[in-house]
């Protein structure tokens, strides 16, 4: 199954959240079990070869690639949350939204230092979630080796602000 056969299976649908957005659905891609075991083979094969320590996994929907690429891995997993989340202490960190900001944050013992993780989500739009992500992984001495998403829609530039990391989607709009 390649990239343009995943790209079909994604339903967009227009003025959704607010009139002249168009969102990418992703649900009809992950009901379809070949689709969803594709798109996250797909995913993987950049870093298979890399050493992969730990797999973080972004809120909301990056779970759902995040926990069957860790066990792929043979790593462990770790959440980012929204703020309020997470039970123990935490690390924080405050992110620029189209309209607004957002919150994020991780547990304070989530990554030990040196250890080198794999950042995923979904979809990569303006890169500020995965911006605000980086940045907690590194407060915490991890090293980001790669940012993993399904979809990137390169018309809004994410990759550009991602400060040349290696960062790889399987389907782009």
């Amino acid at each position: 199954m390649s990239a343009e056969t995943l790209r079909a299976k994604i339903r967009e649908i227009p003025d959704f959240p607010k009139p002249g957005i168009l969102f990418y659905d992703i649900t009809t891609l992950l009901k379809d079990p070949a689709a969803y075991k594709e798109a996250i083979d797909l995913m993987l094969d950049p870093y298979r070869e890399e050493q992969v320590d730990i797999v973080v996994g972004m809120e909301s929907r990056g779970f759902i690639f995040s926990a069957p690429m860790a066990y792929e891995l043979n790593t462990g997993l770790v959440p980012v949350r929204k703020l309020g989340k997470l039970p123990a202490e935490t690390l924080t960190v405050e992110y620029a939204l189209e309209y607004g900001s957002n919150t994020l944050e991780i547990h304070r013992d989530a990554i030990a230092p040196g250890q080198r993780v794999l950042i995923v989500d979904d979809l990569l739009a303006t890169g500020g979630t995965v911006r605000g992500t980086i940045e907690l992984v590194e407060r915490l001495k991890g090293v980001v080796v790669g940012l993993a998403f399904l979809v990137e829609l390169e018309f809004l530039k994410g990759r550009d602000r991602l400060d040349g990391r290696k960062v790889t989607s399987v389907i782009s709009y």
